[in-house]
């Protein structure tokens, strides 16, 4: 098999899905997830992985030293990896900081395809006690596997690397590929057409030129922290219960001095 260094094209989803997506072969499958993850003051992370299954690494090899993530460091991404799987595949993570919600935006419409649209907006409320965080965008890929080349490469080349591999295997990014976006808001979620998962919620992006919508609505209550609120709360409680409780046994104490002491009075008056 011929070997084509993969280097790190601008944007990240050509970097990650397509550097694995082009040596797809039949049978093979790479699974990438995207992760938005938003703190209750709009700061937060996106993480971004890729894992391909070993029959990626099989058809080719030398995929983990090929790829190349210069461009993407630069952009501000820490990257661990690639890293060998159990069952022999490759693994490659990527993380984003994010310090409001238009930063975040711009991460995420810098994946590219099938991240199209991608808003998040954070609105505060209440006097600043509370806010509203709105996810919405969508997920489409159109032009098969050339979504996830650079142009500049596909004019270079006059299409996509190993196109004539992945069209005698009959792949297509739908049966390569899984795409999962997967949103953590602070607050409660109170408008989304995505699934919950684990305190989350999750799309499947389409890969077959179908379109599917992101909306997500999630709203902080004023004072709202989350677990760490509940959590403050109930010690907060559990501190007053034993206030309570430590008074009622010191006054019970005193008291029961206080009675002894009055017997032992009354006994000495008798004596005397």
């Amino acid at each position: 098999m011929i070997r084509h260094p993969v280097r790190v094209p601008r944007r990240l989803a050509r970097l990650l899905l397509g550097a694995i997506a082009v040596l797809a072969l039949a049978a093979c499958k790479v699974d990438a997830t995207v992760d938005v993850t938003i703190g209750p003051d709009g700061t937060g992370m996106v993480t971004v992985t890729a894992v391909a299954d070993a029959e990626v690494v099989r058809q080719a090899p030398g995929l983990a030293g090929d790829l190349r993530f210069d461009d993407a460091e630069a952009a501000g991404w820490v990257v661990d990896g690639p890293t060998a799987t159990p069952d022999g595949g490759l693994r490659v993570v990527l993380t984003h900081p994010v310090t409001s919600a238009a930063d975040a935006t711009n991460v995420l419409n810098s994946l590219g395809a099938p991240f199209v649209a991608m808003q998040l907006d954070r609105a505060v409320t209440d006097g600043g006690d509370g806010a509203t965080t709105t996810l919405t965008g969508q997920l489409v890929l159109t032009g098969g596997f050339d979504a996830f080349a650079d142009a500049d490469l596909l004019a270079a080349v006059g299409g996509s690397p190993y196109a004539e591999q992945i069209a005698a295997s009959g792949a297509t990014p739908a049966t390569a590929l899984t795409v999962t976006l997967r949103a953590a808001m602070p607050g409660e979620v109170t408008d989304t057409n995505g699934r919950h998962e684990q305190g989350t919620t999750v799309w499947t992006a389409p890969l077959d030129g179908s379109t599917a919508n992101v909306q997500l609505v999630s709203r902080q209550s004023p004072g709202g922290g989350g677990f760490w609120s509940v959590a403050s709360t109930v010690l907060l409680v559990l501190l007053v219960l034993w206030l309570a409780a430590a008074t009622v046994f010191i006054v019970s104490v005193v008291r029961a001095r206080a009675r002894r002491a009055q017997r032992r009075r009354r006994a000495l008056s008798r004596l005397r």
